[in-house]
């Protein structure tokens, strides 16, 4: 028994049933009813429709063979080390007590604040001593990027 396939539902078509429809290019269309016939002619995409095999095939609908899921493999963290420091060192700091962590935090903000705390003063002494060296008479000239340049200096407004 010879049985065609539904173009718009793909649904199976018995001796007897269903209708031919050709177009103008001569392809040839089967459908099952009437229904589908419609759909067709409207243009309706099958993939949209819920009870055509193309919807069901797309949205994995009955299929019961495959009834167990694939199980999904569960991803190996692995530990590697970072630049600047060895998986040693990560592994050291990770151990480290809470107390002992926030000691040697402490520790490293203290000599921070020290090392900027020097280069503050360090900074104070240098200005401290260009000004006792320009009001001993040797005043070094502030020049603009112009001036540098060998642009002309700017003549001064007398008047308004």
């Amino acid at each position: 028994m010879r049985t065609y396939d539904d173009t718009f539902s793909g649904q199976r078509i018995y001796p007897g049933k269903g209708k031919l429809y050709v177009r103008g290019d001569s392809k040839i269309f089967r459908f099952q009813n009437g229904k589908s016939e419609s759909l067709f002619l409207q243009r309706k995409n099958p993939r949209r429709i819920a009870w055509t095999v193309l919807f069901r095939r797309q949205h994995r609908k009955g299929i019961t063979e495959e009834a167990a899921k694939k199980r999904t493999r569960r991803t190996v963290k692995a530990q590697r080390a970072i630049v600047g420091a060895s998986l040693d060192v990560i592994k050291e700091r990770r151990s480290m007590r809470p107390e002992a962590r926030s000691a040697q935090r402490s520790q490293a903000i203290k000599d921070a604040k020290d090392k900027k705390a020097a280069a503050a003063s360090a900074k104070k002494e240098e200005k401290a001593k260009r000004a006792t060296t320009a009001s001993k008479g040797q005043t070094s000239r502030i020049v603009g990027k112009q001036g540098a340049k060998g642009a002309q200096p700017k003549v001064k407004p007398t008047t308004r």
